[in-house]
Formats: C-alpha cells, structure tokens, sequence
C-alpha cells in the first residue's frame, strides 16, 4: 500500500545476515532490497513505513493483532501486511508454517495497474489483512514468492530492479484477482474513499515533483487539510506527509540517476527551499546524501 521506502531500516537486519531463512539484498550498489523469512515472530521488527509483507500459511494456524484487529490465518490463507510494524500479540499454534517477502512500499506501489484496484484494494486489506485461498490459487500464489526468491540474490543483473519489478508485479496481479473474486462489490463509494482515490490520482500524475505540502492537495480537493489528513490517516493507517513522500523518493532517484543534472540543479528542478534542505530530505529517506547515493551508482 502507501508508504515511504527508508534505506536506514536495512540496520534492523544487520544481526540476521546469517541466519538460515532470512536473505537480505544489501544495497551495496543502490539494488533494491528483499527479505524472505519464515518466521512470523521476525514481522514487526520491519518497523513503520517502509516495508511491505506478503504472506502464505502453508499449514496450522496463527493469531495475532494488526491495526488494533484481532487476526487469525490457517492453511492457504495470504496475508498482506503494509504496516508491519502495526503486528503485535503474535500466538503460533502447532505445526504452523508461514512463508513471506518483505520489500519496499515505495518500489511495489510504482507497480500497482493504472485501473486503480490499488486502491480500493490496499483500503480494504488494511482492514482485514487476510485472503482466504483455494489450493490453486494458494499453490500459485506460492510459486510467486518462489520465484521472487529464487532470483533476488542475483544483484549483479545488469537489470536487476526491472527483473524484480517483473516478478513482484506478477505477484501482485495474481493477489488483485484473488481478491477482487472474493471482493466483486469493490468499488468504495463513500465520500472518504473517494476523496483518497483522487489524491492518489493526483499524487500519480507526479504533482509532487513540485507540490508537496498538505495545504497544496486539500486545496485541490476541496477539502481543508485537517480533514484530508485526518481522512487519510483513517482510511490508509498513512500520515499524508509519509504518502506524498512516497511519490517523492522515487522521482529522485530517478533524477539523481541523471549525472548530467547537477545536485543544484535538481534541487531547483523539484523546488525545494534550498541546496541544503535537498540534501536533507534525501538523507533522511535514502540514508546517504545525494552525493553519496551517485557514488553508489
């Protein structure tokens, strides 16, 4: 769903490299990261805005809490989790058997279809976390996060993110059709979800490369800020600051992969208030400075 991608969580893992169901891609040269786990316990150590987690019980049950739900999975449940770090009370029953991919909101967002399912999608799985599966759509949905697996090791692909990309995109379509079979009604009407759809159509068109206040899209929406916030936070478990981000980071590093465009230049290009507030913004959310991510490339 919608959340900002922080390259600084990767030191949450640092103390697992080794263990032997857990693989991290470090971004040693600026690769996007993806954990596989089989461990539910290791799910809120994730932390907040950052991470996404895509879930299959391959057997026995579990419970736990999620955005204050009481949840329970059993064999061939999914369970899309896009703040991980809202998991808590986690009880394993006896023979449980979970296997998940963790990867970052802001990369899996960029793939989501233009019809917007997304959306009203990612909503509703806010509230309820789980989709229940057949064994063919459990075995399919398993076989996407084999692949997925299989493959994210190999950050020496000369196009390793678009090899990824094409995967976890396969992954998610899979999921879309999971879900909207269950969910044929799924099309929010309300007021709130419509006014969040609309600034997610906003936010796509790429506003943010200059736009990137609250005021600017409640002015568009009609709507003051404190009600688009406030709307947004019910309905996506979101802070409108962490989503127009979300759209953010990625248009920046797209342009800092540009070198013919001076850090000055882009800073001015994207209409931050400084140089210095540039480099600000992209340590905070990237974990290096703009010159720091270039020399990664």
């Amino acid at each position: 769903m919608f959340v900002t991608f922080l390259f600084s969580l990767f030191s949450l893992f640092s103390l697992t490299w080794k263990e032997e169901t857990v693989y991290l891609t470090y971004m040693k040269t600026n690769r996007i990261p993806f954990v596989y786990s089989d461990s539910l316990s290791r799910i809120p150590s994730f932390g907040p805005d950052g991470w996404i987690v895509h879930l299959l019980c391959l057997g026995g049950e579990a419970s736990l809490v999620y955005n204050r739900r009481f949840v329970r999975i059993s064999a061939n449940d999914a369970m899309i989790l896009s703040r991980p770090d809202l998991v808590s009370d986690i009880t394993e029953g006896e023979g449980l058997r979970v296997e998940y991919i963790a990867s970052p909101s802001w990369f899996l967002s960029a793939l989501l279809p233009a019809n917007h399912y997304g959306v009203g999608g990612g909503i509703s799985l806010f509230s309820n976390p789980v989709i229940p599966l057949s064994e063919d759509n459990a075995s399919r949905f398993h076989d996407d996060l084999l692949r997925i697996r299989s493959r994210m090791g190999e950050t020496g692909h000369l196009f390793y993110d678009e090899l990824m990309g094409s995967l976890a995109r396969t992954m998610i379509y899979d999921l879309f059709d999971f879900h909207a079979s269950l969910h044929p009604e799924m099309n929010p009407g309300g007021r709130a979800y419509v006014l969040v759809r609309r600034l997610m159509e906003l936010l796509e068109q790429g506003l943010c490369r200059t736009h990137r206040t609250v005021s600017y899209y409640a002015e568009r929406l009609n709507v003051s800020p404190k009600y688009l916030s406030e709307t947004v936070k019910r309905i996506t478990g979101r802070s409108m600051t962490g989503l127009i981000d979300q759209f953010t980071v990625p248009i920046i590093i797209g342009l800092l992969k540009n070198t013919d465009m001076s850090l000055t230049q882009l800073s001015e290009e994207m209409e931050f208030n400084s140089p210095s507030y540039f480099t600000r913004y992209v340590r905070k959310h990237l974990g290096v400075t703009p010159n720091g991510f270039r020399k990664r490339l």
